[in-house]
């Protein structure tokens, strides 16, 4: 079974292409459409054709999700480039989307039920459930025929408890806008989780780990017994870590007490929340920490930036430990957990209480994937770098043969 993996943005489009007929699965081809909308749009390619170079570049025209879709498949195509010779070959889509609300546990084939659902949370998903849908329909227009299927971010913490998930707002507020923790990040969560499993050579089952999923958004979940316990971000991707651009916790009285104070009407300060604050607002610097560590020196504010993110982490960390009634594991994962050596020293370093002691050697070797506590640590401390599209994949390739027996 062929599988392309679809993750749209508001101005992007990334896709993977799986064969997954063998024990293992192979990547045929990938890329990233940026800038769609524009006149021209930036397109980088990968594929199993190419011969001479690991990556093309190229401007192309992609004025809409449909026509970045349809430049996929001239790619896939091309008889110098491309996969296939006469036709898209794939047999199956799978798209990520961030928010499915109370509906989904599992990954769905899309119907026109399941797309009312991802138009319904576009209210509470502004920024990811629109694109992500116009994703859904550029692939329906270019390849009618083909089951499409959605993966929910927010579906592996639909194992979460109401005492986890349910706000200090009266009761009724909940039953009538469903307003409670959702969580994001899930496909990631869940993927380091079941990876985990296999490096530590343990039945997931049997664990309790927290996974830190650190990247311009942050997200940090207990797992038990491979199910998401508790997560830290919420009703939106707002709640829990300062990010990258976002605040995380506070208190929510700032939100009101600024409206008055700045005159900001409730687009703005959600604006304010969202794009203008976290590691850039503190910092002053950038949101990306790799600028903000460049410009870090003791006492100034990109300083203070760094050391509110790990506290963070770190306070999760042994609140979720708590929440466990103990932990076996720590992974960190995604573009700052994978790559940044002295933020995983810093988080970890307040946690040696629980049982996790830093190899430093270990945490500042080359491999992508490694365990970085020392041997004797009672807790095991990993990096286990992400693979969200191979996850969607898996859940697509099951979603389409679980119904395709169920009509046989």
């Amino acid at each position: 079974m062929k599988v392309m993996v679809i993750n749209c943005g508001s101005s992007s489009l990334k896709f993977k292409l799986f064969d997954m007929a063998g024990k293992t699965e192979i990547v045929l081809a990938e890329g990233l459409i940026e800038q769609i909308g524009k006149e021209k749009s930036n397109f980088k390619y990968k594929s199993k054709a190419l011969k001479k170079e690991p990556e093309i570049a190229r401007e192309v025209s992609a004025k809409d999700h449909t026509e970045a879709v349809t430049q996929v498949t001239k790619a896939l195509l091309d008889p110098k480039i491309g996969i296939f010779k006469d036709a898209i070959e794939v047999d199956a889509v799978g798209h990520r989307i961030v928010h499915g609300g109370e509906k989904f546990s599992e990954a769905a084939l899309i119907t026109k039920g399941v797309k009312e659902v991802i138009q319904d949370c576009a209210e509470i998903a502004p920024l990811h459930n629109p694109p992500n849908f116009m994703g859904i329909q550029a692939c329906e227009a270019i390849l009618p025929d083909v089951p499409q299927v959605a993966v929910f971010d927010t579906a592996f913490h639909q194992t979460m408890r109401r005492m986890a998930y349910i706000y200090g707002l009266p009761y009724e507020l909940y039953e009538r806008y469903h307003i409670r923790k959702y969580g994001f990040h899930g496909t990631s969560h869940e993927y380091v989780t079941l990876r985990a499993g296999e490096v530590l050579k343990e039945d997931v089952k049997e664990l309790k780990l927290v996974t830190c999923h650190l990247g311009n958004g942050a997200s940090v979940t207990a797992v038990k017994n491979g199910q998401s316990m508790d997560t830290s971000m919420g009703l939106t991707p707002l709640e829990g870590l300062a990010m990258g651009t976002r605040t995380g916790d506070m208190d929510p009285a700032v939100v009101t007490f600024l409206m008055k104070k700045e005159h900001l009407n409730a687009d703005q300060m959600d604006d304010l929340l969202n794009k203008k604050s976290g590691l850039k607002g503190i910092s002053g610097v950038s949101n990306d920490l790799r600028e903000i560590m460049a410009a870090a020196e003791p006492g100034n504010r990109a300083q203070l930036a760094i050391d509110i993110f790990c506290y963070r982490i770190t306070k999760y960390i042994g609140s979720y430990a708590a929440a466990m009634g103990g932990i076996d594991g720590i992974i960190f994962t995604g573009g700052i957990g994978e790559n940044a050596v002295d933020v995983r020293a810093k988080v970890l370093a307040p946690l040696e209480f629980l049982g996790v002691k830093l190899d430093e050697a270990r945490n500042k070797s080359k491999d992508k994937e490694k365990m970085i506590s020392t041997a004797s640590s009672k807790v095991k401390a990993l990096v286990i770098p992400t693979n969200e599209e191979l996850m969607i994949a898996l859940k697509t390739r099951k979603v389409v043969e679980e119904s395709q027996t169920k009509f046989r």
